[in-house]
């Protein structure tokens, strides 16, 4: 058969590449926040996730979406979750790398730093495998409540072997941990959970109820919440019990879920079953802030990093793509696009890096400052990273919109990074609870800012007004987004001013507390130093 045509003008598939290495912003944060140790294995991380096989991992880990089995073959339940090979290979990946466990197996300055840019990486490859990772990652802080509990339990899910197996933790090479935490009726608002606990003694308890949302039903155990005679309590419910049987943890559905599909997300229900407490009765809620504080981080950390993966898609496409007699990359219009999209990516990946290295600190002001920071940059990146992700499809045009480029799995990925662990409302309610209430979160925040008053006259008029506000008082909650938001592009303008080149802060203040700012990306006119932006985003090594 003769040929009707031939393939022009087409961009290459972006092929195996060095995410780290083309990435300064987290190379320079690195070394800046005290993780210049680990670079040569987060590195390491970046060239695999980098591959285009590693890519192809994560394409089939959703199209194969993880099946229910209740019972076997000969009718005896078993609540098992059956993943593609796909899934279990990227978990490896993950487990090997201790996405889900590196700061508590190595206490030293950056380790924070270096696991969250380990997050990052391994985000713009496959997200959905972060969620097992995150959650076994945030429980040490809470099982450290019930020391006789995490003795047993934290050597088991800071091993760094993947193993699968359905069978007792005692018995594996590592485990990993889930959460079950929201019902129905109460979703956000956990002191509506109607679940209860009845003592079993010795600090056993037997569980009844229904959780609405169980994360990763495969794992090896499961912090959840149910109610005692003293209140709110937070306990682990192990899959399969020490002598090997199984625990009551009855499957009754996957969700079919917008995006996330590689993993797993269920109903489950409590029938008689066997938990252990961790922390004091009735106190429930103070045991898993360190949790969802953790878990909060990863958000951002993970709409950070797939935002990269989103723009550097669109600068390789618009390298190769010609129109009207011109890479696309060099049309005017795209270039102010283009050049938007990369400042709030590094703005992002900066903010996070910095969130992250408060962590690494156990001085009180560092530890005040990530309480609400956390929440901001939560609230504020993942809401930005569907916008980028939307943004950069549209960049590719109609290539971008079909199933074989990555960028419809980013922007179904994106919205549950700001719906997970407390939704928009939520997060803007907790930074007024928290500067309205706290006055060391307040003070830190403050002191946050002014670490970049004098370096830029927009910056300095908007930190006047944020401060004449807050010592006013007027944090009113039906104002509480718009408050956010300007806190978050502050404190983002900030990070860039002292830790970024000259021209991408700039640049990044004249789009963002400039005259002519806009709400769309690229509203703003390309700055002059365009070029020097772009390539720093994304240079075609």
């Amino acid at each position: 058969m003769a040929p009707t045509h031939q393939v022009l003008n087409q961009a290459q598939p972006l092929g195996d590449v060095d995410l780290l290495d083309r990435d300064p912003a987290l190379v320079e944060g690195l070394s800046r926040f005290d993780a210049d140790w680990a670079v040569d294995e987060v590195r390491k991380l970046g060239r695999l996730a980098g591959q285009t096989r590693v890519r192809e991992l994560g394409r089939l880990a959703n199209r194969h979406s993880p099946e229910l089995r209740t019972h076997d073959r000969f009718g005896h339940r078993i609540d098992e979750v059956e993943f593609h090979p796909a899934w279990h290979e990227l978990m490896s990946i993950g487990v090997q790398a201790e996405i889900h466990a590196l700061p508590w197996n190595r206490n030293r300055a950056g380790a924070h730093v270096a696991r969250v840019a380990k997050h990052y990486l391994f985000s713009q490859a496959e997200a959905g495998v972060h969620c097992p990772m995150t959650m076994t990652f945030s429980a040490v802080p809470a099982l450290r409540h019930e020391p006789d509990v995490a003795e047993v339990w934290i050597p088991r899910l800071t091993s760094a072997r993947y193993d699968p197996r359905p069978m007792a933790a005692g018995e594996k090479h590592g485990a990993l941990m889930g959460m079950a935490m929201t019902e129905k009726q109460g979703g956000s608002d956990v002191r509506a959970n109607t679940t209860r606990a009845v003592s079993a003694g010795d600090g056993m308890y037997r569980l009844t109820g229904h959780k609405w949302f169980c994360s990763a039903p495969m794992c090896d155990g499961f912090l959840t919440l149910a109610h005692t005679e003293k209140g709110l309590t937070c306990f682990l419910v192990p899959r399969f019990l020490d002598d090997g049987s199984r625990n009551t943890f009855l499957i009754q559905r996957l969700k079919d879920k917008l995006g996330n599909r590689s993993n797993a997300s269920s109903e489950i229900e409590y029938s008689d079953t066997w938990a252990q407490r961790v922390g004091s009765e009735g106190r429930g809620i103070p045991t898993i802030l360190d949790m969802v504080s953790h878990t909060r981080l990863d958000c951002v950390s993970g709409s950070a990093g797939m935002m990269r993966q989103a723009v550097s898609q669109a600068l390789h496409h618009t390298s190769h793509r010609h129109a009207f007699g011109k890479r696309l990359r060099d049309q005017p219009l795209m270039v102010s696009v283009l050049t938007d999209l990369a400042l709030e990516s590094e703005a992002a990946t900066v903010l996070l890096l910095r969130l992250a290295h408060a962590y690494d600190s156990d001085s009180d002001e560092e530890k005040a400052f990530r309480r609400v920071a956390t929440a901001i940059a939560k609230y504020w990146v993942c809401k930005r990273g569907i916008a980028v992700v939307s943004e950069a499809m549209e960049c590719l045009g109609g290539n971008g919109y079909v199933e074989d480029s990555i960028l419809p799995r980013l922007y179904r990925e994106m919205p549950v990074n700001s719906i997970w662990e407390g939704s928009g409302n939520i997060m803007c309610l907790d930074v007024l609870r928290a500067l309205g209430r706290e006055p060391e979160s307040a003070d830190a925040l403050t002191a946050e800012l002014a670490r970049a008053s004098g370096l830029d006259p927009r910056l300095d008029r908007e930190l006047g007004a944020l401060k004449d506000q807050l010592r006013a008082g007027r944090l009113h909650p039906a104002a509480a987004r718009g408050w956010v938001e300007r806190l978050a592009v502050a404190l983002q303008a900030g990070c860039l001013l002292r830790f970024s080149p000259p021209t991408v802060a700039q640049a990044f203040l004249d789009a963002r507390l400039g005259e002519l700012r806009g709400l769309c990306f690229g509203s703003s006119a390309a700055p002059d130093h365009a070029e020097q932006i772009l390539q720093r985003a994304w240079s075609e090594q």
